[in-house]
């Protein structure tokens, strides 16, 4: 029996996808990134300086950190304090993998990008949406270094965004929502450039394997659907 898509899309379908940018007052870059009911809050904060291993280097340095709100699903989630689950490390290190791949660190010079991602509401890609929503952020951000005069020339080199594809019933589908993520068979994230270069690539069987020929599927509508969220952050600037 084919999956049939709880929302009514279409495989190779996006969920609606929308930047609200300038969300709050304070940080160099901000923006609310819906994707379908899934909201994250990514700012960008700019500190001068860089960790002990840049030091005396000429070079800039970005690190991110992740988030879920105890409101952000039916059940209340613990506020991660003093100890961070395995979860959240490892998404945050993609995040911030991902994001550093936007820049070149030498003309960002020695300081420190820090992009804050909190997910206020989750259906399912989170991480994504937060990596997608984070080079928005971060581009305000450049700019407004950029027109302070703190910087000369823009240190971004590339535009990023992430997508979620799994396999249901044998069959790709792209930007899984919950009922689709926990029923998947594979469930793969993809974050590509604006050249479609791969900047990574997460993906497993939750049961049994999976084909190459399965997998080239996943790839081909990672790709379809990041060419439409590319076209989205580039619209959100030029509208």
């Amino acid at each position: 029996m084919a999956w049939q898509r709880p929302d009514g899309r279409r495989p190779d379908q996006l969920r609606p996808v929308s930047f609200e940018r300038q969300f709050t007052r304070f940080s160099a870059g901000s923006v609310l990134a819906r994707c379908g009911d899934t909201q994250v809050l990514c700012t960008v904060s700019v500190q001068r300086g860089v960790p002990r291993f840049l030091e005396g280097t000429g070079k800039g340095w970005l690190t991110a950190e992740y988030r879920m709100l105890p409101g952000a699903t039916p059940q209340r989630q613990q506020r991660e304090l003093l100890k961070l689950s395995g979860r959240t490390q490892e998404i945050q290190r993609l995040i911030g993998r991902s994001l550093r791949s936007t820049l070149d660190f030498e003309a960002l010079g020695e300081r420190t990008l820090t992009v804050d991602t909190d997910v206020l509401q989750a259906d399912a890609g989170t991480r994504t949406t937060a990596i997608t929503g984070g080079y928005v952020a971060l581009r305000d951000a450049i700019a407004s270094l950029l027109q302070s005069g703190e910087l000369e020339t823009s240190p971004l080199i590339h535009q990023v965004a992430a997508v979620s594809v799994g396999l249901l019933e044998g069959e790709a589908f792209l930007d899984l929502k919950y009922e689709e993520d926990v029923a998947a068979a594979v469930d793969f994230n993809a974050v590509l450039d604006e050249n479609l270069d791969i900047i990574e690539l997460q993906g497993t069987a939750e049961e049994g394997s999976f084909s190459r020929k399965q997998m080239d599927q996943i790839l081909d509508l990672a790709e379809s659907g990041i060419k439409d969220l590319l076209e989205a952050q580039r619209q959100v600037f030029e509208g």
